[in-house]
């Protein structure tokens, strides 16, 4: 696959996740934010379990604690999201959201240029919120929480990456998320409340926002540099606020729009200057490997390095 096809998917992952937040904000009335995300959570569940087929009875506690927090981040952040949505709007609560991944990428370094974006990035979220005694500061708090899980969520992701192999660590979060809402969706069926078009609406997002997305996004990182998924992620805000306009009607001010900008800016320079780094390292590493060889060394299959 090219690189331009690799960025097709990407972008196109990115829409199906945006559209699919929006489809299933028009189902809050009905059956509120909880609602859907239970609803999520289960097609999730459904269509991840019979692909990955994990076996917990052979799972070690090595395994089992990263995934249970990893099935709580999954149910704390899907809520904490679909809340701010519901209170502040698409775009203002996925830019919020997006501070998750730009802080992993940041942090821990003691560059100058990463404390600059660190900085840029905090400049862009007060224009994009320009506090105020109106500002409605629990929608922004959920989205800031969404952020603090999404970074949860790269982490846990990267360490069960190294534990579990294939969708098994996803499949089996996934499932215990959605046992932890086994009640709500239990609430919903006896009040009545999961008619027809809400359940469509909600089975909708769980389709675009979880199915296709984690689809598309394992194909485009087996096919194309991590940094580019990396910088394409940036236009998630970008989406989200199309999305929040075209599907929901939610027109955002020049300040929102700049403030997005701002962060989408701050992260692509972020990643592509780690990404960099990155290179610089491993071409380091291996002339030196190459060096100790042409010295007399010999390979250590265990370490991967050279060995007098």
């Amino acid at each position: 696959m090219t690189t331009t096809g690799g960025l097709a998917i990407m972008t196109g992952s990115a829409a199906s996740n945006q559209i699919g937040a929006a489809v299933g904000a028009h189902a809050f009335g009905a059956i509120g934010p909880a609602g859907v995300v239970a609803v999520r959570q289960f097609v999730a569940a459904a269509v991840l379990l019979p692909v990955a087929r994990p076996d917990p009875r052979r799972f070690t506690w090595a395994q089992w604690w990263p995934t249970l927090l990893l099935g709580l981040v999954f149910a704390t952040m899907n809520l904490s999201l679909y809340t701010a949505v519901d209170r502040i709007g698409l775009g203002l609560a996925v830019t919020l959201e997006f501070l998750g991944p730009l802080s992993v990428a940041l942090a821990g370094s003691r560059s100058r240029f990463d404390l600059l974006c660190a900085a840029g990035a905090g400049v862009g979220v007060y224009v994009l919120v320009l506090p105020s005694g109106s500002s409605d500061w629990p929608g922004i708090g959920c989205g800031v929480l969404a952020a603090c899980c999404w970074a949860s969520y790269i982490l846990l992701n990267r360490l069960l990456g190294t534990r579990l192999p294939g969708l098994q660590a996803p499949a089996a979060a996934t499932s215990v998320s959605a046992l932890m809402y086994l009640p709500v969706m239990v609430l919903l069926v006896v009040q009545g409340r999961l008619t027809g078009t809400a359940l469509l609406f909600a089975v909708g997002a769980g389709v675009l926002s979880s199915v296709v997305p984690y689809a598309a996004d394992l194909i485009a990182l087996r096919r194309v540099p991590a940094r580019y998924f990396g910088v394409v992620m940036s236009v998630h805000p970008v989406f989200a606020a199309l999305a929040g306009l075209v599907l929901l009607g939610q027109v955002l001010a020049v300040h929102e729009w700049l403030g997005i900008a701002v962060v989408v800016a701050v992260n692509v320079l972020a990643v592509r200057q780690n990404a960099g780094h990155g290179t610089a390292a491993a071409q380091h590493g291996e002339r030196g490997h190459r060096r100790r060889l042409a010295a007399g060394g010999r390979a250590d299959p265990q370490s991967g390095d050279a060995t007098a």
